[in-house]
């Protein structure tokens, strides 16, 4: 009897001694995932982003229609991408799977760009182009630049969305608890028409010498580029070669303007115009302006011809695209046969030709920008290594500095400067043959020249969106050709407000974080655990009398044995 009443009252004192580290077990697990558990979600990585294209033009919509993203990433390797931002890399790009994203109403597309854009094969991404913005697309569509921390968040996406096809369910519910998420969110609010952007051109002239009713040539080329992404168009070929031919021949003629004896009986007019792609908005306007709203224009007397100069830094062959045949004895015509001469007496390796297409008003978009100037009888024509309008190349953000040729530029701009001088001074009627190179030693063109100014031209995305009346861009061509020609001025175009020809949005470039968070299920199995650590608990405390003689017992027998 007084065994059982000392146990009895030995087992009081324990329970009563044991209330303290019970009550810590309750609290222990509270303090460690204060202490020890996963931090708030965290930025893993931010990066700039470079959202596609967004606009209007003749009130038709083009490329996406949102900028708002906060999405949990996924790649097109997972079986759901409904609500997901779906990561891919360039490299391994096809539209097959960009659509896929698109049919399963992905909540953003997130496209990941190499170091070296020269290093894609140029026909892979630059097909597609066009289709993506065919297509209006509702979700948002950005381009990042690749770097080591987004490729691994890449990675680590990438295996997440293919552990979704294991064959055991319980792996992939394993997999999918313990595994790293990533939350993409971009800083940017939602995109909004910009009000009042001005797309500027800037002219400047040489006059000639003699009256006052002088014939007057002029010479254009449209300086914005275009791709997929504003921000990524740097326009190399399209039309960063264009501008620097117009550059080189404005500087070339000054020289000859300089002196009377090579002073000559022509007006020269340059014209850099803004807006060419988006159907040459600022030449359309330019022409209005001289055309219909003044008295006072070299446009409005004796047009010789218009030369527009679009894509020359690359290939093997050069094209006069023409909307109507030239006349025989007419200026224009006389052009044609120098180009055909000087390349075929100087430059035999280059094919040339004529492509004559007629102006179809029925398309959204003008195939050349002379057609602008044939819409209002103006002879004109364009000069392009490219031999269709439809070319890829002319819109495309793959239209890097790499892909033009230095000497092939120079080549094309010897070829056009030597039969726009044989024109300008009839030379071929006066005997001078077809194969005397005119520009030498001091009058030479300057192919380093040249590639300084594509290094600068190409050193900044042109697209419209970007490049406004007070841009740096702006104020350094105009600096430029003033150093050339005479009377160099800005024009401006505005779209109108009740019927506006085009519409350009904001919010083009944003910055994106990347959160490191767990998947929800993580938290419902964590949920759990605790719920059933609690439940053992509770249970030990309530019945800790019958828990404690057991574990008495037990220690009992493992004695007696």
């Amino acid at each position: 009897m007084l065994e059982e009443a000392g146990e009895e009252v030995l087992g009081s004192v324990l329970l009563k001694a044991s209330c303290l580290p019970l009550s810590f077990l309750l609290v222990l697990p509270a303090v460690l995932l204060l202490l020890l558990g996963p931090p708030p979600a965290s930025a893993a990585h931010e990066f700039t982003v470079y959202r596609m294209q967004q606009y209007e033009l003749g009130g038709q919509p083009y490329g996406t229609r949102n900028a708002v993203l906060n999405t949990e990433a996924r790649t097109v390797e997972a079986d759901v991408l409904s609500r997901r931002c779906v990561m891919m890399r360039l490299m391994d790009f096809s539209y097959e799977q960009y659509q896929k994203a698109l049919r399963q109403s992905a909540g953003a597309v997130v496209i990941i760009l190499p170091q070296s854009m020269s290093s894609v094969p140029q026909d892979q991404f630059m097909e597609i182009e066009p289709e993506m913005l065919a297509m209006e697309t509702i979700v948002p569509v950005y381009f990042a630049e690749e770097d080591d921390e987004l490729l691994s968040i890449y990675e680590q996406t990438q295996a997440a969305s293919a552990s979704q096809g294991s064959a055991s369910a319980a792996e992939v519910l394993l997999h999918t608890a313990t595994a790293n998420g990533f939350q993409m969110v971009t800083s940017g609010a939602q995109s909004k028409a910009v009000s009042d952007w001005l797309i500027t051109s800037v002219e400047g002239r040489l006059t000639g010498l003699g009256g006052e009713d002088l014939p007057t040539i002029v010479v254009v080329a449209h300086y914005d580029s275009f791709g997929v992404a504003p921000w990524l168009s740097h326009g190399a070929d399209s039309n960063g070669s264009g501008v620097a031919v117009l550059l080189e021949l404005a500087r070339l003629f000054s020289r000859l303007y300089t002196y009377k004896r090579t002073h000559a009986g022509y007006n020269l007019l340059f014209f850099a115009s803004g807006g060419g792609k988006f159907n040459y908005q600022g030449t359309k306007r330019w022409l209005e302006d001289n055309l219909d709203h003044t008295d006072s224009s070299l446009l409005q007397d004796n047009v010789a011809f218009v030369l527009c100069l679009d894509t020359l830094g690359r290939g093997k062959s050069l094209h006069l695209h023409v909307s109507k045949p030239p006349k025989e004895g007419t200026l224009q015509h006389a052009f044609l046969k120098e180009l055909e001469l000087v390349v075929a007496s100087q430059f035999p390796e280059v094919r040339f030709s004529m492509v004559h297409k007629k102006i179809n008003l029925a398309e959204d978009m003008l195939a050349w920008e002379h057609e602008r100037f044939a819409i209002r009888r103006l002879p004109s024509f364009t000069v392009s290594h490219l031999e269709s309008h439809r070319d890829s190349l002319r819109n495309s953000i793959m239209d890097v500095r790499s892909r033009v040729d230095p000497k092939i530029l120079t080549r094309n701009t010897r070829i056009i400067v030597e039969a726009l001088t044989r024109v300008i001074y009839n030379l071929t009627e006066k005997g001078v043959p077809s194969n005397l190179q005119i520009f030498t030693e001091q009058m030479q063109i300057q192919q380093e020249q040249m590639e300084a100014v594509m290094d600068w031209l190409t050193s900044q995305p042109r697209a419209a969106q970007l490049i406004d009346r007070d841009s740096t861009f702006i104020n350094t061509l105009e600096y430029y050709m003033s150093r050339y020609l005479k009377d160099v001025k800005q024009h401006h175009v505005k779209a109108d407000k009740r019927d506006p020809e085009f519409v350009f949005y904001d919010q083009l470039k944003q910055i994106m974080n990347a959160y490191r968070v767990k998947p929800a299920i993580f938290d419902l199995l964590l949920a759990l655990c605790i719920a059933a650590y609690l439940g053992v608990a509770y249970v030990a405390v309530q019945h800790f009398g019958l828990l404690y003689k057991l574990v008495q017992r037990l220690s009992l027998k493992s004695k007696q044995q």
